[in-house]
């Protein structure tokens, strides 16, 4: 399950979902209603909500999440949510297996979705949230595999990320990539460079969207530590990468 975040969408993170599917994982990708563009069935286009008041809050994202939930046990159990009855693609009915699953999630779709779904909902295996401020602070203990990919908003530089990190009571681990900032986990760190000097954009804005890590390197990174985490907590598949520090990324700390 992937969730995105603030006024985002659920394609801006393809560099990891296509990762992901090509070692086998189904991935489903959610449009959080309010907080992004959305198309219903009946063809109801929704827009996000600007004004701060109503917009969407974390439990509003997990909600979302758990209805998806709701509906992939649904095809588990080969029963056909789709909203006009539509036929299915074959062979996805009873296709997914709705014990083992797994969650990551950008920014807002980091705390409001995977880490507040998690504490409420037992379904979800093991979580990663990628550069998440963790607002509000988790309050209560989460025992199950949990992965912090920060950027700028780390430990020492946001007290509910260093707050949350105290409630992870089962395998946890907080690691940066040197030279990321918010939006260098996400395909904003490929997309955004390509026009860049067809647009004027100076090196100081350029910066801004992708720190000083390369959009190749960011990709191998976005690649590789989210697939070796689910491998090794939703497939018990243990690898070498999560251990400590790797030769094949120097630019990835593991922060204690």
């Amino acid at each position: 399950m992937f969730s995105h975040g603030a006024h985002s969408h659920r394609a801006d993170h393809t560099v990891i979902v296509q990762e992901l599917a090509s070692h086998g994982y189904a991935v489903v990708t959610v449009d959080h209603t309010y907080d992004a563009l959305t198309q219903f069935p009946d063809g109801r286009v929704l827009t996000p909500l600007r004004d701060l008041e109503p917009a969407m809050g974390p439990a509003d994202f997990a909600t979302d999440i758990r209805f998806v939930l709701d509906r992939a046990e649904d095809l588990a159990a080969g029963r056909n949510p789709d909203a006009d009855g539509r036929l299915l693609p074959e062979g996805l009915a009873g296709a997914l297996d709705p014990w083992c699953i797994g969650m990551f999630g950008w920014s807002k779709g980091g705390t409001a979705a995977t880490a507040r779904l998690m504490l409420d909902d037992p379904r979800v295996r093991a979580g990663v949230s990628l550069d998440s401020l963790m607002l509000p602070a988790m309050t209560g203990d989460l025992d199950r595999p949990f992965m912090m990919m920060t950027a700028q908003f780390t430990r020492a530089q946001a007290p509910a990320v260093a707050v949350s990190w105290k409630h992870l009571r089962g395998w946890r681990l907080d690691i940066r990539a040197e030279g990321s900032v918010h939006t260098s986990y996400g395909d904003n760190q490929v997309l955004i460079p390509q026009p860049a000097e067809a647009t004027g954009m100076s090196d100081e804005q350029l910066r801004a969207w992708t720190g000083t890590l390369t959009p190749a390197r960011a990709v191998r990174i976005q690649q590789a530590y989210p697939l070796a985490f689910f491998d090794l907590h939703l497939r018990h598949r243990r690898g070498h990468l999560l251990d400590g520090p790797s030769r094949a990324f120097p630019e990835v700390a593991f922060r204690p």
